[in-house]
């Protein structure tokens, strides 16, 4: 909450399966194209919240999976939990607020009354959410007696019933919508409500979040029929909310593009970096523009032409201390990346940066630090980066880099380290 003095610009709060994350994309190219642009433009003056109906179990597990950024935010289990960057610092606020007229117990022993519900693992049950499986033939004649019989028993809870499979019940002060009301209001009493907030999603637990007055929303184009029906029963006279026409990350591009919230080109759809001119060069650019051309160097995605290597030796000579601790010049690292051209070609190799945040301590100078993440047929490899980038008006980037110094993310180091470069 504390990440600027003042509002965001822009606030994205996201849904993860099928709406940021495409699980058929199976190279994972739409959420990259997105990272890319959230790292370059966005990442320094703006927020991501993931808001999920996955456990802290879950979300952990796909965050292995899938080359996720890290949120300012999360909220998860269906908008029961939310907490506060890399550490994940619970908003104890939150807590005691659902506990209002909740009690699991209750909920536990009026659902063993029901045979056509099936208990999920024990990983999805929270505080705050008891899930189960229903099939949906069966889930409207469920959902009512439930929530007669709870009633009944004196709680407020609210049945949420999405992905033609899942019901969660929840304190009726619990959900999507109400978390993120919950985090606008606290915003607005700081004096920090972002200046635009952008809300994505695919299904039904989703369709609380596009309640939320004054916020942008895209149903993305694989969107479920269940959000779809909600959209044209409550939503289909606000010009504020879309269908797109792209599935998953790529439609919530679309959607800042349609909604003139910022710039929407990714960088990787920037095949000529020289002509991608914009105005207050940030050096989270920089930094993915590098990286962007580092991967399509290994995979011969573009032409294997000296310029580009004396382009970058136009920098300054700076320094490279290798995550083993070996010391190099920066030149030395570009002749070495001129040899592996194409050593890549047609192999599952990708990079992303995470976390990219810049600090001005001098008049030209800025500390840089990121998370740099490469993805190959091995496994994942991560190392944290700090480096010096110096601004320069004569160097095309506008940056020059003056020392990089790289470190392995524990349980992340490459076991070939003699091929890491950069």
């Amino acid at each position: 909450m504390d990440k600027f003095n003042g509002p965001a610009r822009l606030m994205i709060v996201s849904d993860l399966d099928h709406t940021m994350v495409d699980h058929h994309d199976e190279e994972n190219l739409s959420l990259l194209r997105f990272n890319a642009l959230w790292e370059a433009y966005y990442r320094h003056n703006s927020l991501l919240v993931f808001s999920t109906g996955r456990s802290f179990t879950l979300y952990k597990e796909l965050r292995k999976e899938k080359p996720l950024l890290t949120p300012d935010i999360t909220i998860m289990s269906v908008g029961t939990e939310i907490t506060y960057g890399e550490a994940m610092i619970p908003d104890d606020g939150w807590e005691q607020y659902l506990n209002q007229k909740w009690d699991r117990n209750i909920v536990m022993e009026e659902t063993a009354n029901f045979s056509q519900m099936k208990l999920q693992a024990e990983s999805e049950q929270r505080p705050h959410k008891v899930s189960f499986y229903v099939e949906k033939k069966k889930a409207q004649e469920v959902t009512t007696a439930l929530a007669e019989r709870l009633q009944n028993r004196g709680l407020d809870v609210k049945i949420i019933y999405s992905g033609g499979v899942d019901l969660d019940i929840l304190p009726q002060g619990a959900g999507k919508g109400q978390a993120l009301a919950y985090l606008l209001k606290k915003f607005t009493a700081e004096g920090k409500r972002p200046a635009n907030t952008l809300v994505c999603g695919d299904s039904g637990n989703d369709a609380e979040l596009f309640s939320i007055p004054e916020v942008y929303g895209v149903m993305v184009n694989n969107a479920q029929e269940e959000l779809l029906q909600w959209y044209k029963e409550n939503a289909r006279d606000n010009p504020k909310i879309i269908h797109a026409s792209k599935k998953c990350a790529a439609g919530i591009i679309e959607a800042i593009g349609h909604f003139k919230l910022g710039l929407n080109k990714s960088p990787r759809d920037v095949m000529d970096f020289s002509e991608d001119k914009i105005d207050n060069i940030h050096p989270g650019h920089e930094v993915v523009k590098f990286y962007m051309f580092y991967e399509r160097w290994r995979r011969a995605e573009v032409e294997n032409s000296e310029h580009y290597m004396q382009n970058l030796k136009e920098h300054p000579s700076g320094t490279f201390v290798h995550p083993g601790g070996v010391e190099r010049s920066l030149y030395e690292c570009i002749d070495a990346m001129q040899k592996c051209y194409g050593d890549k070609q047609g192999k599952n190799f990708r990079l992303w940066v995470d976390r990219v945040s810049a600090t001005q301590i001098g008049s030209d100078a800025w500390l840089v630090k990121f998370d740099k993440w490469e993805s190959s047929e091995e496994g994942r490899n991560c190392c944290l980066v700090t480096a010096l980038l110096s601004s320069k008006s004569d160097v095309p980037s506008g940056f020059s880099w003056v020392h990089v110094h790289q470190t392995w993310l524990d349980g992340y180091a490459a076991a070939d380290k003699s091929a890491w470069l950069f």
